[in-house]
């Protein structure tokens, strides 16, 4: 099977479930996505177990997905997250969502690499402390999309939904970016033996200034010449900002900073810069937005039937099973300290809505990103440990926090739409 039969057939099944899902399921899309491609994925065993010579799992794990990833999904995705992060809008909760999503991942990273890097331990699962807290900054990654459309079938004060879904929005960028760091930080101390400081700060350096400096120069090389394309002029502009994404994620790649980061940054200023909430005017089309969020949403759906086929190519250990759900528990608990810390700091100086906090912790729910991410991953150390964490952590939150939202909103009167 070749990389165009899978991405058919990833395309074609995505298809068929959001169909399925939309019409007769009628669960919100990520829920039922996952729950359908769960389903599929047990269908297959059985069938490749009658039937070797139709083993799907077989022919799936032949497959190496870490171009397909690293090169395209995860750069079109955090571009396409980055774009609709519109500051303007927040306008008053604006601090609040930037110091919840900043420091929401920091406590979120240091707290789930500690408490996985004492459980594999206790478990005698070969991961380093640097791999445990990659683990923590991927799975800090909440998804956007699946976010946004579950908080809006409830009646949230304005403010609340504000946070809820700034935080998502920028929550994944920071995640992705942070984890994209730590792993150069341990692809050097797995080569090297040791870590030193001064590799890490010259690490650090390298990734987050160099990718500040090609991101910032993207994004404005994209946003001056979308100012003199006219916007009805729709495939031009589109070419453009997809040239960038490519071309900026190839020149990072080139000069060893983050790509990562250019995708963010560029989408930042393009969707920021671009457009005037005052007067309405824009130097991107409406449609190049549309655009970027019908394919986001697009590679998300394929990405939760992938998340299905990842059951037929885990190993089924014991061990690594029991870290993945004990790890289930670790990211709830951090998700909830991460949004306790900031909000009771700021308690001082604003005031919160009633709830926010478990709004905020109940509603993070995983998705796509972390899986896409880990799979990006080339000889890394452990990377099957990470890959059965995340794929446990993602199914659990995706159904268990999904479809028990509303419980949680029933707790503080909030009503469905």
């Amino acid at each position: 099977m070749s990389i165009f039969d899978i991405i058919a057939l990833l395309v074609f099944l995505a298809g068929v479930f959001l169909f399925v899902n939309t019409y007769f399921i009628k669960l919100p899309s990520s829920i039922g996505l996952m729950l359908l491609a769960l389903i599929m994925s047990v269908v297959v065993l059985i069938i490749g177990t009658i039937h070797p010579e139709y083993h799907l799992a077989e022919q799936v794990k032949e497959y190496d997905y870490t171009e397909l990833m690293y090169r395209f999904v995860l750069s079109v995705m955090l571009f396409a997250t980055a774009l609709n992060v519109n500051f303007f809008r927040l306008g008053k909760q604006l601090i609040p969502v930037l110091v919840l999503s900043f420091f929401g991942v920091v406590i979120s990273t240091a707290t789930i690499g500690l408490v996985v890097y004492f459980m594999v331990q206790l478990l005698s699962i070969e991961l380093s402390m640097v791999g445990c807290f990659v683990f923590g900054a991927l799975i800090s990654c909440t998804d956007p999309i699946a976010i946004t459309k579950n908080i809006r079938r409830f009646h949230l004060p304005d403010a609340l939904e504000a946070k809820v879904e700034g935080e998502a929005l920028l929550n994944g960028c920071i995640s992705i970016v942070l984890a994209f760091t730590l792993t150069n930080i341990h692809e050097a101390q797995f080569t090297t033996g040791t870590l030193e400081l001064v590799d890490v700060s010259i690490i650090l350096i390298k990734d987050l200034l160099g990718g500040v400096v090609v991101g910032v120069l993207f994004g404005w090389l994209g946003y001056e010449l979308l100012k003199y394309v006219d916007n009805d002029v729709i495939e031009a502009e589109m070419l453009i900002t997809l040239a960038l994404v490519m071309t900026g994620s190839y020149l990072a790649d080139s000069l060893g900073v983050s790509s990562m980061l250019v995708a963010v940054l560029s989408g930042i200023i393009i969707g920021n810069f671009g457009r005037d909430e005052r007067t309405g005017e824009s130097a991107v089309g409406p449609y190049v937005y549309k655009f970027w969020q019908l394919l986001e949403e697009t590679v998300s759906a394929i990405l939760f039937v992938l998340i299905g086929f990842e059951m037929l190519v885990i190993p089924l250990r014991a061990d690594y099973f029991a870290g993945g759900f004990f790890a289930v528990l670790i990211v709830l608990f951090a998700r909830w300290l991460a949004m306790f810390i900031p909000i009771r700091l700021m308690s001082f100086l604003r005031t919160f809505d009633k709830g926010a906090v478990s709004v905020l912790t109940w509603g993070g729910l995983r998705g796509g990103l972390p899986v896409a991410y880990t799979l990006s991953l080339t000889n890394f150390p452990g990377k099957e440990v990470l890959l059965t964490f995340t794929y446990i952590v993602v199914v659990c939150s995706v159904l268990y926090q999904g479809l028990t939202l509303g419980m949680v909103m029933k707790m503080y009167r909030i009503s469905v739409r």
